[in-house]
């Protein structure tokens, strides 16, 4: 049974000496040997062997990047406003000897040179800076942090503002001033909108008024050249007829029922010229009828002869009428559009002269 005893006894201390002799580091982990209660070495990842009682393992420091959030800290800044921030600090240990023996708690250290160093940043800017100046405020606090921590064995690779609150009154203050500087740029581009849809509407409004003006221009100058070339043609023609002025009676005689007609016309006016008709209408009916009188017969003879002459080109010859100058539709409307443009450069230089709009 003592046997038992000590043999177990005897096994216990071997895996304790083993336990103690053999330290397995792990990757990107370094571990602080002490040797009688002084630095002796720094093991690196792998396997070492150690002296069992007299070498140590004081610390193992983990080399990868850590990140650290702190909680809100107050700030005052220059225009007397307390803000509220978050601060985030990547650190990475570079030196574990220097991380294990140059401060007892380096991620204190790190916490408490943040806070200090960022009041002393904040302190200097005001609340619109503070709020704009993320970058600047960063790469102070980096600075600072990274030449107090160099000695310490850490570098600080990067530091971000996470958040910045400022009290509830200013942000409702700030919002407020926000809502009206929208409401003004919507007035303004309300405003310029206006404007300019007016002005486009003006503009339509010559430009159509313009083509009007040169359409209603086109259309008399076609009208009266119509009017022109068909009063010319029947003029032409009747010269050219030779009419004599029993023909001329008898158009007078069917152009008196038309000027009767109507349900208006109370009373008929006959005109003095209706004797004179109605004598040439009757003396061409006597000069048909009357063979024995030799007035008639001479009368007969020589209308027969005008006839002979009218129907051999007698009368008056076309060559004796001027044909009508008519002038070219294209050209009438490009004389009428320079027009337009001359009265619209006009209006122009007289806004510009008195200043203002000229009144229609």
């Amino acid at each position: 049974m003592v046997t038992l005893i000590v043999l177990v006894l005897v096994v216990l201390f071997v895996a304790v000496i083993v336990a103690r002799t053999i330290r397995i580091v792990p990757q990107a982990t370094s571990v602080i040997v002490e040797r009688l209660g002084r630095y002796s070495r720094t093991l690196d990842a792998g396997l070492h062997v150690l002296v069992p009682f007299i070498d140590r393992a004081r610390a193992t420091v983990d080399l990868r990047e850590q990140v650290v959030s702190f909680p809100p800290q107050p700030v005052i800044t220059s225009d007397n406003l307390v803000v509220s921030i978050d601060t985030v600090i990547y650190y990475q240990p570079t030196d574990p000897k220097a991380a294990t023996y140059e401060i007892a708690n380096f991620i204190q250290g790190i916490e408490q040179l943040t806070v200090t160093t960022l009041r002393n940043v904040i302190g200097s800017l005001d609340l619109e800076q503070t709020l704009t100046s993320r970058d600047q405020i960063n790469g102070q606090l980096r600075g600072v942090l990274d030449d107090a921590t160099g000695r310490w064995g850490i570098r600080v690779n990067r530091v971000e503002l996470k958040a910045i609150d400022p009290p509830a009154s200013v942000q409702d203050s700030m919002e407020k001033q926000m809502r009206a500087e929208r409401d003004r740029r919507a007035a303004i581009l309300n405003a310029e909108g206006l404007k300019q849809s007016q002005i486009l509407t003006a503009e339509g409004e010559k430009q159509s008024q313009i083509l009007r003006a040169e359409g209603q221009a086109q259309a008399a100058i076609l009208r009266s050249q119509g009017e022109a070339r068909a009063i010319t043609q029947v003029f032409d023609a009747i010269h050219r007829g030779d009419p004599d002025p029993k023909l001329l009676a008898y158009q007078y005689l069917q152009t008196l029922p038309q000027i009767a007609r109507g349900d208006a016309n109370k009373v008929w006016i006959v005109p003095s010229e209706l004797n004179d008709a109605l004598k040439g209408f009757g003396n061409m009916f006597s000069a048909h009828g009357g063979a024995g009188d030799g007035r008639a017969d001479g009368a007969g003879e020589d209308g027969a002869a005008s006839a002979r002459r009218r129907r051999a080109g007698g009368g008056v010859p076309a060559s004796d009428l001027d044909e009508p100058t008519l002038e070219d539709p294209a050209e009438a409307l490009q004389r009428a559009r320079a027009e337009a443009a001359g009265a619209t450069r006009e209006a122009d230089s007289a806004t510009r002269a008195t200043g203002r709009v000229p009144e229609a």
